[in-house]
């Protein structure tokens, strides 16, 4: 499997650009502002999305400065909504480090959020194609409406594969999609060549996403970092889902009542993990991640063989077989 360092090098050189860009696009004369987007630079993560809007782009035709216009956007708004969950989280860290949210506090995180979105929104000031303006404006209506999905937190009669599925499509999917999608749209691409790499992005997204939620039912020892946060936020993903669908009724609400107590006793992690697993809820999740890995292979098909589209078959690669 490779890594991220190696899967951008088809498009090093304008990644390089979009670094510059999306530097210059964080610029402020606010003093707080200053700190709070220098404390992000120097924690940003691995920036998949960029590279994913970039690498369609050459894949459909060539490198323009509207990908690269679409691509720093797209980050940005990905770095606001990132800010905005810390808070609705009441999240104390981000990528191993302490949260702009538990750093400055929550007014601070939120305002910091909001300008990078009207960063956003200048960014696409200058993109001379209306379709993109469409699928960013887009992207914010879903990311918020994945949010409040969220929010409703599961009682035992909410907690489906449905209500799981809206929310990951909203939340990961329709960023990974619009990164996907501008980048071919920028480079001229058919209106066949943009619905297959729109429908690439799309399963990409969600099979990141269910990786992401078998993290929080894994031995943390293994995967060399903290498990069981989304059950600290009162969130129920797939595996816990299945399991609790596998379980009596008498199980199933022993089950649910200890995860209503998470909140104010984290001891009964481990036991709700152990159940999920032992229920088969990691290996259906594997089997329903390898599923739609299998869709976003089947949208690359017709695209010919070349250093971006095997670049792209490692983002997918990496995004279902990592183990951070």
């Amino acid at each position: 499997m490779k890594d991220i360092a190696a899967i951008k090098q088809p498009v090093i050189a304008d990644f390089e650009r979009f670094e510059v860009l999306f530097k210059e696009a964080f610029q402020s004369d606010n003093q707080q502002l200053t700190e709070v987007y220098s404390y992000l630079l120097n924690n940003v993560g691995k920036q998949v999305r960029p590279i994913l809007t970039l690498l369609c782009s050459k894949l459909c035709g060539g490198i323009t400065d509207m990908a690269l216009q679409a691509a720093v956007a797209l980050e940005l708004m990905h770095t606001a909504s990132l800010l905005h969950d810390d808070v609705v989280d009441e999240a104390s860290e981000r990528r191993g480090n302490p949260s702009v949210y538990a750093k400055w506090g929550n007014k601070t995180a939120i305002l910091s959020g909001d300008y990078l979105l009207a960063c956003s929104f200048m960014v696409t000031t200058c993109i001379e194609n209306s379709r993109i303006w469409v699928i960013l404006a887009n992207v914010g209506k879903h990311l918020a409406e994945g949010e409040l999905l969220q929010l409703n937190k599961a009682d035992g009669l909410t907690v489906s594969e449905t209500h799981y599925f809206k929310v990951i499509s909203n939340k990961t999917a329709a960023l990974f999609s619009a990164c996907t999608e501008s980048g071919a749209l920028s480079a001229g691409a058919t209106t066949e060549q943009t619905k297959l790499i729109r429908a690439f992005g799309e399963n990409l997204g969600i099979g990141f996403q269910i990786k992401d939620d078998i993290f929080d039912y894994s031995d943390s020892k293994k995967i060399g970092k903290p498990s069981g946060n989304d059950l600290k936020e009162g969130k129920i993903t797939l595996p816990l889902i299945y399991a609790l669908k596998q379980s009596s009724e008498e199980e199933r609400a022993t089950m649910l009542n200890k995860i209503r107590q998470v909140h104010t006793n984290e001891s009964i992690i481990p036991e709700i993990q152990q159940f999920a697993r032992d229920k088969g809820g990691i290996a259906y999740a594997e089997e329903k991640m390898e599923y739609y890995k299998s869709q976003a292979l089947k949208a690359l098909e017709s695209f010919p063989d070349n250093e971006e589209k095997d670049a792209l078959i490692a983002i997918l690669e990496f995004a279902t077989e990592r183990n951070y």
